[in-house]
């Protein structure tokens, strides 16, 4: 159990039979009354986002969060599969599981996977990844780091914008937060 005075951001709570994490709290004492936390929740299996009011000092049930490191072993059609690094287990995920963090995971990464009473919560990727590009087009003499950029496709199939001097063939760092191009490798 979790008292609602302990709320800090990413803070997992169960309500409803679902997982929430706290995004934002915020600890309210008015001049007349009793003091209240409002909180806003993100439901951690569906990405929806509440707004809710807890009585201050409301106790609720915390979710307890397992996280296992894996390794992305291979794709099964369009279903993602990973090996557990130390009992060797593995565990099948959905292309809505895996969302669009699908766009930037090779075969062999190691990523942690959250779990909850054995269901699969979310995938966390490393927070960069380094990307062969294999389709843009050809850059020009005299382009510039500061000149502007273009579209190029990496080996994943995920596009990405890169300056206009990255050719085919090198090996860029892209975040895999929001997809920026971050330097060549």
């Amino acid at each position: 159990m979790i008292s609602s005075n302990d709320f800090r951001s990413g803070t997992t709570i169960e309500i409803d039979g679902s997982v929430w994490r706290v995004v934002e709290f915020l600890h309210v004492k008015p001049g007349k009354g009793s003091a209240f936390v409002r909180t806003k929740l993100k439901n951690v299996q569906t990405g929806n986002v509440v707004e809710r009011t807890f009585r201050a000092g409301e106790t609720l049930p915390s979710a307890t969060i397992e996280k296992r490191t894996m390794q992305h072993t291979y794709k099964e059609g369009d279903q993602f599969v990973f090996m557990d690094m130390e009992t060797f287990e593995e565990a099948t995920l959905t292309p809505a599981q895996m969302g669009d963090r699908a766009k930037y995971l090779k075969e062999g990464m190691e990523v942690n996977i959250l779990f909850w009473n054995e269901q699969v919560l979310e995938v966390e990727l490393p927070t960069s990844v380094i990307l062969e590009i294999t389709d843009t087009d050809p850059g020009v003499k005299g382009d510039t780091a500061t000149g502007g950029t273009k579209p190029a496709i990496v080996e994943t199939g995920a596009q990405v914008m890169v300056p206009l001097f990255i050719s085919i063939g090198e090996r860029i760092k892209v975040d895999t937060r929001d997809g920026s191009y971050l330097g060549r490798e």
